[in-house]
């Protein structure tokens, strides 16, 4: 895998995309704002979804009212076929996978999206 410069929810970011055929990755994506990376392995699973419900021509089944989840038409679940992803969310362990799959792990500045605020640990009151 290589690392590209990208952008995920409209911010930069970077991913990790195959170089060679035999990755068992289609590609992974760091969420800045989640501090977690995403991979989307190729083995695929059948899990149930929502999707909009459809008209005969296609078109969205729009509802009066807007449902308790913010949506303004009609749902229904159905079998889909995924990717499976895993989430990595240490900070260690991201740089680790990284260490083990990028190719141009010297050439690219990853560890700059990586840096989160610190979390100031309260007082341990005895």
């Amino acid at each position: 895998m290589i690392l590209i410069h990208g952008t995920w929810n409209n911010k930069p970011t970077f991913k990790l995309i195959p170089i060679e055929q035999n990755c068992p990755y289609n590609e992974a994506i760091y969420d800045t704002d989640q501090h977690v990376l995403a991979l989307i392995g190729k083995e695929k699973k059948e899990t149930f979804q929502l999707v909009p419900k459809v008209n005969d021509k296609g078109d969205a089944v729009l509802l009066q009212k807007v449902r308790a989840n913010g949506k303004h038409y009609a749902e229904e679940r159905r079998v889909l076929e995924t990717w499976y992803e895993y989430y990595i969310e240490n900070k260690n362990d991201i740089i680790y996978f990284i260490s083990l799959f990028a190719k141009n792990l010297n050439d690219f500045d990853y560890k700059s999206f990586l840096k989160k605020e610190a979390v100031i640990e309260p007082p341990i009151v005895k």
